[in-house]
């Protein structure tokens, strides 16, 4: 993103403007989905808590802490990113996870996990294809019910997404003409009226599934299909995730590729 800086913040009128950046970016001004005085004692214990700036403006932040058991199973759990309406053109949310990249394998850590949503195909495709991470578990409403402006009253399943940094920093856009070729099985597709068509248990080395255009104008509008959306994602990618499939692959239509 030209003119974009990215740095460490840990000043605590800096943490305040990401709380608010973050508040709003959710649709809760003023309540912000993770407070300034944690944000503060991440960065004071050495976590990763960064803002992004264009002409001396917040614009946006991502945060992280450390998990899992050292040295074997480090790594950085990157909890929150947030830009502000109209960044995502400049291509903001890519710099900071590439930030977020350095700054891990600088400190001799090399994978990254973070949870999305499913049914939110444009961050899938971000994830899996633009970054080259994949999903290798399905959690099933791990945070209980959401309350905020965007996912009010939605139950919140999420997808594990793994991220190896010494691999391949981006993947390409899979082909489903050529998957289906090669003999991939569609598992979950969009019917005619929009509702979600799951196919019977197949037993393939690539399943295809399909999801939504634009899930929360579906649930703002049609709240019983985007239900049954939910409910759909959860039977057939989260039953082939406890399979054993991975989301290795996503296509900016909304189609998704599942590995065995």
């Amino acid at each position: 993103m030209t003119g974009a800086s990215i740095k460490e913040l840990s000043d605590l009128d800096d943490l305040h403007e990401l709380a608010e950046l973050f508040a709003v970016v959710w649709g809760r001004p003023g309540e912000p989905p993770i407070s300034s005085d944690v944000l503060k004692a991440l960065a004071h214990s050495g976590n990763y808590v960064c803002g992004s700036y264009l002409s001396g403006k917040l614009v946006g932040g991502l945060v992280g802490w450390f998990g899992g058991m050292p040295p074997q199973d480090l790594h950085l759990h990157s909890h929150i990113l947030g830009v502000t309406a109209g960044s995502e053109a400049h291509g903001l949310g890519f710099e900071l996870k590439q930030h977020q990249r350095r700054w891990c394998l600088e400190r001799g850590v090399k994978v990254i996990q973070w949870t999305t949503d499913p049914l939110v195909r444009r961050n899938v495709y971000f994830n899996v294809t633009k970054l080259g991470a994949r999903a290798t578990g399905y959690l099933t409403n791990v945070y209980g019910v959401m309350t905020d402006g965007i996912n009010a009253g939605e139950e919140s399943d999420r997808l594990l997404i793994t991220w190896s940094l010494d691999s391949p920093s981006a993947g390409a856009e899979p082909d489903v003409d050529d998957l289906t070729r090669a003999g991939a099985v569609t598992v979950l597709s969009i019917g005619a009226a929009g509702e979600p068509v799951a196919a019977q248990a197949a037993v393939a080395r690539v399943l295809l599934c399909q999801v939504p255009d634009d899930i929360v104008v579906l649930r703002r509008e049609d709240p019983s299909l985007a239900r049954a959306w939910r409910t759909a994602v959860r039977k057939v990618i989260g039953g082939a995730v406890e399979a054993g499939y991975e989301v290795s692959g996503a296509t900016r239509s909304g189609w998704y590729v599942l590995e065995s």
